[in-house]
C-alpha cells in the first residue's frame, strides 16, 4: 500500500552528458540513471566548468536551460537542484563549456561590499558604505576586457567612441588625433546602448548554438562587478592597498599616465582572476539603479527597482588614482554619455 509521502515522491531521469573535445555542449555519452532527488552526480576533472541544464520533454532537445555554471571542487560531485518545482519533472545533463577565450568564471562565493569608514581616499565622490555582506550564489563568466570599439562596430553598425579619429578642433588636452585603433574601449555610449549590445550579442550566440536558450549576455551587477574586480581581497586595489599608488601603473591607466586618451585593452597587468583593466582605463557601467548601500547581509543583489540614475564602477583615464580603487562607485542617467565610460559584459544563466 502506498503511503501518502511515497506517491509525492518525484524519479526523475537523470541525464550526465560530457561535451566532446572540441565541441561545445556536444553529448559524448548519455548514462541513464533514476534518482530520487531533484539533481545528479556530476563525474570529470576536478576545476572543468560545466553547464548544468534541463528539460521538461525529452523531445525538446533544444531547449536546454541552464540553471548553473559550475565548477565542481571534487569528483565525483552531488549537485542538486534547489529551483526544482514541488510537482513535475525535469531532466538534467552537465555539459562540458567551453567558453570563449575572452569569458574568465568567476565561481560563487561571499565578500565585503564597499570601504571601511577609515580607508583611505573613499568616499570622494560617491557613497561607499555602509559595508554589506554580499553573497554571490550562482558562477558567472565575466568578460575578460572591457568592450572595444571593434566588438562594437562589428555587431552593432557603428563607433560612437570620441577616442577615434582626428579630434584636434577639440578643447585641450584633448584634441588630438586618436587614429582608428579599434582594440581601445567603446566609449560615448548611453547605459541603453550598452544593454542593447548585450541583447544582440546574446540573440547572436544563442542562434549559433553556443549557450542555452536562456543563458544570457548581460551587465554585470554592482555587487557581481565589484566581487569580481576583488577577487576575493579585501585591499584597496585587487593587489593590495598601494596607499601612495606606487603599483597602480602597472594596473591602470589614470590622468596620471594616460595622456588624456583611452589606451588598447589588456595591456595593463589583470587582476588575480584574469581580468584586465579593472581599474581604469574607462569605467564600466553597471545593471544597477544608483542607491545607497542597505548594509547588512544580502544575497545576490540587484539594487533597486527604480529609478534613472546607473551605476559605474572602476575609475577612468581622466581621472585621479583614487578612483580606480576597487570601492569606488558613481552614477549618472542612463541616457548621459561620457568620453571615459563604457562597459564589459558577463554571461550568466537566466530564470530557470
Amino acid at each position: 500500500m502506498k503511503t501518502r509521502f511515497s506517491k509525492r515522491l518525484r524519479f526523475l531521469s537523470i541525464l550526465c552528458w560530457a561535451a566532446l573535445a572540441g565541441a561545445p555542449r556536444t553529448p559524448a555519452q548519455t548514462p541513464l540513471n533514476i534518482q530520487m532527488y531533484a539533481g545528479l552526480s556530476i563525474t570529470g576533472a576536478v576545476g572543468t566548468v560545466y553547464s548544468v541544464e534541463y528539460v521538461t520533454d525529452l523531445a525538446q532537445t533544444n531547449s536546454w536551460r541552464t540553471l548553473e555554471f559550475l565548477q565542481p571542487p571534487a569528483s565525483p560531485f552531488l549537485w542538486a537542484d534547489k529551483s526544482a518545482p514541488a510537482m513535475g519533472r525535469r531532466f538534467y545533463r552537465a555539459a562540458v563549456f567551453a567558453a570563449p577565450t575572452n569569458l574568465v568564471f568567476i565561481p560563487p562565493g561571499t565578500f565585503r561590499m564597499g570601504a571601511p569608514t577609515n580607508e583611505e581616499d573613499s568616499s570622494m565622490l560617491g557613497p561607499e558604505y555602509p559595508q554589506t555582506a554580499v553573497t554571490i550564489s550562482r558562477g558567472f563568466f565575466g568578460w575578460k576586457y572591457e568592450v572595444t570599439q571593434g566588438e562594437y562596430l562589428a555587431l552593432m553598425g557603428n563607433n560612437p567612441s570620441y577616442c577615434n579619429g582626428d579630434r584636434s578642433g577639440e578643447a585641450p588636452p584633448y584634441n588630438q588625433n586618436y587614429g582608428t585603433d579599434l582594440t581601445r574601449p567603446v566609449e560615448m555610449v548611453t547605459w541603453f546602448n550598452a544593454t542593447n549590445y548585450c541583447g544582440k550579442l546574446t540573440q547572436r550566440e544563442r542562434a549559433a548554438g553556443r549557450i542555452a536558450t536562456n543563458s544570457v549576455y548581460r551587465l554585470p551587477t554592482e555587487a557581481e562587478w565589484e566581487y569580481a574586480c576583488r577577487a576575493w581581497t579585501s585591499t584597496r586595489f585587487s593587489y593590495g592597498d598601494d596607499l601612495d599608488y606606487t603599483s597602480l601603473v602597472d594596473y591602470a591607466w589614470y590622468d596620471g599616465n594616460s595622456s588624456f586618451t583611452s589606451h588598447p585593452v589588456g595591456q595593463k597587468l589583470p587582476n588575480p582572476w584574469g581580468l584586465y583593466d579593472m581599474h581604469g582605463n574607462v569605467e564600466e557601467y553597471c545593471l544597477d539603479v544608483y542607491a545607497t548601500y542597505l548594509g547588512g547581509i544580502v544575497l545576490d543583489p540587484q539594487g533597486p527597482g527604480t529609478g534613472s540614475g546607473r551605476v559605474h564602477r572602476g575609475g577612468d583615464w581622466s581621472h585621479p588614482n583614487w578612483a580606480c580603487r576597487s570601492a569606488f562607485r558613481f552614477g549618472f542617467a542612463g541616457t548621459f554619455t561620457f568620453f571615459n565610460l563604457g562597459f564589459r559584459v558577463v554571461l550568466a544563466p537566466g530564470q530557470p
